[in-house]
């Protein structure tokens, strides 16, 4: 992993925030911004509208999509770069058990939830508990008992923070104040790294260090079992086009990767990610065990910024996040966060051109 700056480790010392969102918080732009490298953010959703890198020979493109107005971002089915949960990805059957009691939650997914239900994190105002322009931007949000039908009362902060030369790291932190509840959320940017408007990722170079992937039935919910990429389309373990093998799948790719256990103390390394026209490249890093690889394979002309239409496979998502469907398989690692504990999610993203 690269050398860290001890302002990172500042960063994920910051103390988680108890803050309750205020009645009509309103809703608002803000932007992080250090030399050539920018992030625009809005506190609906805690949700990344813009990012703003060189390519090779300096030019500057925004390679993350987005719509073109906050009011857009009200009737999302995309979850274009928000924080989704209090559960991200699926429950199946929109239920689960915990401490012997069964928990029913709203189903937004034909009979199953997805992204923490009809109205999870990404739809909801944050609160702006701290901003710098030239170093981070911190939301709070108060997620309350049976809110969407999860338990217990939990106080989540994401920030997000430039750190040394074009690095963005996000920490994602809750809370479980009275009861025991699943946590898993995650970050939903789609990524084309030849620019937002440029097509689609098909020729992108991805490696991704995972060895086994939670495979899926038909409606998207893993099965329990966890199953080698060695020799099937899902094999990114050595970088290669995106698009090289997508036509051996019935859709795109839509799959969570367990990844690699990582010889760095924190961190893990879970995705590089290339653009050989532009130059740029995304390493990603990650203290979470899973992520889920998307393609954009249910974007069908859907109206971004600057009024251009994205279409099928315009970016991917590199979801890193807790295994889907956790509250219902044993075998998978735990999201149950315990009265008085604290869950912590760090990613951490360095862009280079060449």
């Amino acid at each position: 992993m690269p050398k860290i700056s001890i302002m990172f480790w500042c960063f994920l010392l910051l103390p988680l925030v108890f803050y309750r969102s205020q009645a009509n918080q309103k809703v608002g732009i803000y932007e992080l911004k250090k030399g050539d490298f920018s992030v625009k953010l809005t506190n609906y959703g805690a949700t990344v509208l813009s990012v703003v890198v060189p390519d090779n020979n300096g030019k500057l493109d925004d390679v993350v999509l987005a719509f073109e107005s906050l009011k857009d971002y009200s009737n999302d089915s995309v979850y274009f770069g928000a924080i989704v949960g209090r559960v991200a990805n699926r429950i199946g059957n929109a239920q689960f058990s915990l401490n012997g009691v069964q928990y029913k939650l709203v189903a937004n997914e034909g009979k199953n939830t997805l992204h923490g239900g009809l109205q999870g994190f990404s739809d909801v105002v944050w609160t702006v508990k701290s901003y710098i322009e030239d170093s981070h931007i911190t939301f709070t949000y108060n997620s309350l008992d049976g809110e969407q039908g999860f338990p217990g009362d939990l106080v989540g902060s994401v920030t997000y923070m430039l750190i040394e030369t074009n690095k963005l790291a996000i920490k994602m932190e809750a809370k479980a104040l009275n009861k025991a509840t699943p946590v898993n959320l995650a970050h939903h940017t789609y990524w084309n790294l030849r620019g937002h408007n440029s097509g689609d990722i098909l020729s992108h170079h991805l490696q991704l260090f995972g060895s086994n992937i939670t495979p899926v039935n038909d409606q998207l919910i893993p099965t329990g079992e966890i199953a080698p990429v060695k020799g099937t389309p899902y094999d990114f373990l050595e970088p290669q086009e995106i698009g090289s093998k997508i036509n051996e799948l019935p859709d795109g790719y839509d799959i969570n990767y367990v990844l690699d256990p990582s010889s760095y103390k924190h961190l893990r390394k879970a995705v590089v990610l290339r653009d050989s026209v532009s130059g740029r490249k995304l390493e990603l890093w990650t203290n979470m065990p899973g992520l889920q690889f998307y393609t954009s394979n249910k974007l069908d002309s859907v109206k971004g910024k600057d009024g251009f239409v994205y279409k099928k496979h315009a970016a991917v998502c590199l979801e890193t996040q807790g295994f889907p469907d956790a509250v219902n398989h044993p075998n998978f690692p735990s999201q149950v966060v315990k009265p008085g504990e604290t869950y912590l999610h760090v990613m951490v993203y360095r862009f280079t051109a060449a």
